[in-house]
């Protein structure tokens, strides 16, 4: 991953560097690609829905919204009905109180008389009044029983009942000077009588405007009342005045009072009331003028010696209030001017029975408004909700059509795209990647769906995708082929070389016993290695898989110094805080070239001065996570949001890939096993920290958690130093998440419990123990000699007892047993007698066909995958049994000392040859070793399109749950 020197262009962070600005594309207005994809919801999400629960959905919502409308219609309706009929019920109550009034008023008026007179209770006059009194009272308590429960009546009627109870009591002694006197007599009534005038106020709907109505007849109420009171005391002041002096002045001041309340309920009256109002007063008035001239001419008639009163009530009023004495001669002298006790009540009663009659009028009218509207409202409400249901089932009957011929042409169209895509076109894959796609049939056959809407249109748009993805896996069947066998034939071609190269240097170094020369041999060795991983590169961008492989698990800290090892500038690698934890034996390889990136990068892009720190700590739920960080040039927001992206999602192979290779490879590499790369910032330095997350599925032990060292920082801070005896220096502190430590799990799904196969590796760190056992030798360590690694002490002097394996002959199907020294490899001219079909060793026995259960397209750009990783960018690959090798004698008894990170554990150091497939005829192309013959016509345009086969037919689908 370093910075190529011969580009057209220097990178600003060698292989991550995204390209220039400039040459980006223009954005694409749309959802944000780099952020973490959303979740798909549970069983029951909306988004979930099949699309005849959408439809019934979609009609659902309308049909609730008219329910609702169509209730909270029906419910004003009602509502409306229910307030006329409490203000019918309230009119009538009303109507019933002012008839109880003018009953108390007329008894306490008409009784006066009499009582005054000495006549006593028993006078006909005195028990019909009372009488008319209860029939009022009766018929006010009726109207009671059925009042509306509002507060405002509750509390008038409260108010009434309290003094109503006082009736009797005050008709016992009404106008006698023992127990009542006439003014007493007339306060009691007008106590009892008031608050039933008050009821007036509650009149409501029906009556225009509630507060001007109610007023209107609280104040022809109150001018009648008023009214009365001057009726009741003139009668009083006429007949038999006092008793005493006192009572005698309060009647006169009150009958003046009263006047005067009656002149201002008046003006109230009209002020309140409408025109009409107003009119029916002044016909009122006249009326009374009329009617009090026709009874002063036929009293005239029958007393020629009468004497008619004052024209003007007013007049007679003023006379009556300035009476000088209690004296008969006072009162005579007012009847020579016709005001006498018959005149008086007369004229009063003509005036009283008016109000009245515009009284009875108004009530009747509140009463006769409030029944019509509230049986209107009772119309409508009716009328409402029938309407409300009938356009609700017409609606929903004319919907639930559309929506049944809509369900049925998507299910048709869903059918048949399945069909096509579990069906049809991968077995038409499938065919392609397995024949000539000349001798294939890749006629379309329409979809039968021929309505012109758009259902119809997106039927026929799915056509032609179809047969545009038919043409065009033909012609990827042809390209993909061809370049993935020159990516392989090169890359192995290379690497055959190389490992001829390395076995002779390392037979240099093993003889070379001169520190400096040593030191050249090592650069050397180093400068092949490189060379070794860039063939490994390209093997990547092929999606083969390396050569060699662990079949034994690897300690960490040992695949950590094999990867620094591999890079130019390894002696500013420093490992602190390695936790004890062994990798998985296939997966060493890969990791070690996916650090060594990381590695070489870091050591490329920051000062020479400064180290390369190197950091390991376990998670809590078994992850280990490894931080590679560098004091550099650092990179922007930008840059690390574009690096962490295509690490999360590697790109697919194109011209792009080979200015950017690294990033490319360490993707693919991290995607293979599970692993996930992210880069941060250093947090308060310079520099970029790289964040390797490993799966607890490729790890093995562990050695617990440290303390950090707080002189440098990491993100996990770890300690620098590492206890390999197990002991624990975390100081009883809880371990700490992914979170804590900087990395983003959010970008990532779930990692599957059973990690995909593991593809093999190579190479040990024989170099460093070389070097130790030489600066053993020589007393010393030379400065220039001091490797990341200084704790390994254990000599290896004989590193060809490093069991190999050596190239299989392509007939057995297991590889056969080769001395393990580089030299002794087979040669690249033998190994081309290998004939590919032979490597092959394909058996078409039973097809491997994925379950429905599986899912159907994976997260690497919707490319299907198997269980197990497979070297073709995630296609299924037939899984391979890695042979259990006998170590040679020879070899055991040549080296006696071993070093301990590698006892008893063996690698292969070459290509992997497959054995008989057990499972029929494989999904892509087995890894083509170096010596295997170009393919021949039959087979060069065959491509690794990984359907398997085509899927069973069923009606139902996982991606759906149908």
């Amino acid at each position: 991953m370093r910075r190529s020197k011969n580009g057209p262009e220097p990178s600003a962070r060698g292989n991550f560097t995204p390209p220039p600005r400039g040459a980006a594309p223009a954005p694409v207005p749309g959802p944000d690609s780099t952020a973490a994809p959303s979740s798909s919801g549970g069983r029951f999400s909306p988004r979930n829905w099949r699309v005849p629960t959408r439809l019934n959905a979609i009609l659902l919502i309308p049909v609730i919204v008219g329910l609702v409308m169509g209730g909270f219609q029906v419910k004003s309706s009602i509502d409306t009905w229910r307030e006329a009929e409490d203000a019918e019920n309230t009119a009538r109550l009303v109507r019933a109180s002012l008839s109880y009034a003018d009953a108390l008023y007329q008894e306490r008026d008409s009784t006066a008389a009499p009582l005054l007179s000495g006549q006593g209770q028993d006078n006909a006059t005195v028990v019909a009044a009372r009488k008319k009194t209860d029939e009022a009272a009766d018929a006010f308590d009726e109207a009671a029983q059925n009042m509306p429960q509002k507060a405002g009546l509750e509390r008038r009627l409260t108010l009434f009942r309290d003094g109503e109870g006082g009736l009797q009591t005050l008709r016992a002694g009404a106008y006698t000077s023992s127990k009542l006197t006439g003014v007493k007599t007339e306060e009691g009534y007008t106590q009892i009588a008031h608050p039933l005038t008050e009821f007036a106020n509650e009149l409501g709907l029906g009556t225009g405007n509630i507060t001007s109505y109610g007023r209107t007849v609280y104040a022809i109420e109150l001018t009648k009342a008023a009214l009365s009171l001057q009726r009741s005391i003139g009668m009083h002041l006429l007949i038999k005045p006092g008793p005493g002096l006192s009572s005698f002045a309060s009647q006169k001041v009150a009958l003046s009072s009263y006047a005067y309340l009656e002149g201002i309920a008046v003006e109230e009256y009209v002020g309140g009331g409408t025109e009409a109002d107003a009119a029916k007063l002044d016909t009122a008035k006249k009326q009374i003028q009329a009617e009090g001239a026709a009874l002063a001419k036929e009293a005239a008639a029958k007393n020629p010696n009468y004497v008619p009163p004052p024209s003007n009530p007013v007049d007679m009023v003023s006379s009556l209030a300035q009476l000088p004495s209690m004296d008969q001669s006072a009162r005579e002298a007012l009847g020579k001017d016709g005001i006498t006790a018959e005149n008086w009540w007369a004229v009063n009663t003509l005036k009283y029975n008016a109000y009245r009659q515009i009284e009875t009028d108004l009530a009747d009218t509140a009463v006769d408004e409030a029944a019509s509207i509230a049986d209107t409202a009772k119309r409508d409400a009716f009328i409402v909700g029938a309407a409300v249901v009938v356009a609700l089932l017409l609606a929903f009957i004319l919907a639930g059509a559309v929506a049944r011929q809509m369900s049925r042409s998507m299910r048709q169209l869903r059918n048949a795209a399945f069909g096509i895509a579990e069906q049809r076109l991968p077995m038409l894959v499938d065919q392609l990647s397995r024949t000539d796609p000349g001798r294939v049939d890749t006629r379309v056959a329409p979809i039968p769906i021929n309505t012109k809407d758009e259902i119809g249109e997106v039927a026929r748009a799915f056509d032609q995708v179809h047969r545009e993805a038919v043409r065009l896996a033909s012609e990827q069947a042809l390209l993909r082929g061809n370049i993935n066998a020159i990516f392989t034939n090169l890359s192995r071609r290379n690497q055959s070389l190389i490992e001829g190269q390395l076995t002779l240097i390392t037979d240099l170094e093993n003889n070379e016993a001169d520190p400096d020369q040593l030191e050249n041999l090592f650069r050397l060795d180093h400068l092949a290695t490189r060379m070794r991983r860039n063939g490994e590169n390209l093997l990547v961008l092929a999606g083969e898989e390396p050569g060699r492989r662990w079949d034994q698990p690897v300690p960490l800290v040992d695949v950590l110094r094999a990867a620094s090892s591999e890079v130019e500038q390894y002696e500013r690698v420093e490992l602190s805080g390695v936790p004890e934890a062994e990798i998985h034996g296939r997966a060493v390889t890969d990791l070690v070239h996916l650090l060594a990136e990381l590695l070489e990068n870091a050591t490329t892009f920051s000062s020479p001065q400064t180290k390369v720190r190197v950091t390991a700590t376990r998670l809590p739920d078994g992850r280990i996570m490894i931080e590679i960080h560098d004091k550099g040039i650092g990179l922007t927001a930008e840059d690390f949001a574009d690096i962490n992206h295509k690490l999360a999602n590697p790109p697919t192979v194109d011209a792009a890939i080979s200015q950017r290779m690294g990033l490319f490879v360490v993707g693919r590499l991290s995607d293979r096993h599970g692993i996930r790369v992210q880069l941060r910032p250093s947090g308060e330095q310079a520099g970029t920290t790289s964040l390797v997350m490993l799966p607890d599925a490729i790890t093995h032990g562990g050695g617990g958690e440290h303390q950090p060292d707080r002189d440098e920082f990491t993100v996990s801070q770890i300690i620098p130093e590492q206890n390999y005896g197990g002991e624990n220096f975390n100081n009883g502190l809880p371990m700490r998440t992914a979170a804590e430590l900087g990395f983003d799990d959010s970008r990532y799904s779930e990692v599957p419990d059973d990690i995909r196969e593991l593809d093999p590796v190579g190479r040990s760190l024989m170099r460093e123990e070389r070097r130790a056992a030489l600066e053993s030798q020589n007393g010393g360590e030379p400065a220039a000699l001091q490797g990341p690694n200084p704790s390994y002490t254990d000599a290896f002097d004989a590193p060809q007892s490093a069991p190999q394996t050596g190239y299989d002959n392509g007939r057995s199907g297991f590889p056969e047993q080769q001395p393990a020294s580089y030299d002794q490899q087979t040669s690249y001219e033998e190994a081309q007698q290998a004939p590919y079909e032979e490597q092959r060793q394909t058996a078409y026995e039973e097809p491997k066909r994925p379950a429905y259960d599986e899912p159907y397209f994976a997260q690497n750009g919707g490319l299907p995958q198997s269980d197990t990783f497979s070297p073709g960018g995630g296609y299924p690959e037939p899984s391979y049994t890695e042979p259990v090798q006998e170590e040679p004698a020879a070899v055991h008894a040549a080296a006696p000392e071993t070093f301990s990170g590698f006892e008893e554990r063996r690698y292969q150091d070459d290509w992997p040859q497959p054995e008989s497939y057990q499972n029929g005829y494989p999904d892509q192309y087995a890894p083509e070793a170096e010596s295997v013959q170009a393919a021949d016509v039959s087979e060069r345009d065959r491509v690794g399109f990984e359907r398997p086969g085509p899927a069973p037919a069923s009606v139902g689908h996982e991606l759906t749950d149908a």
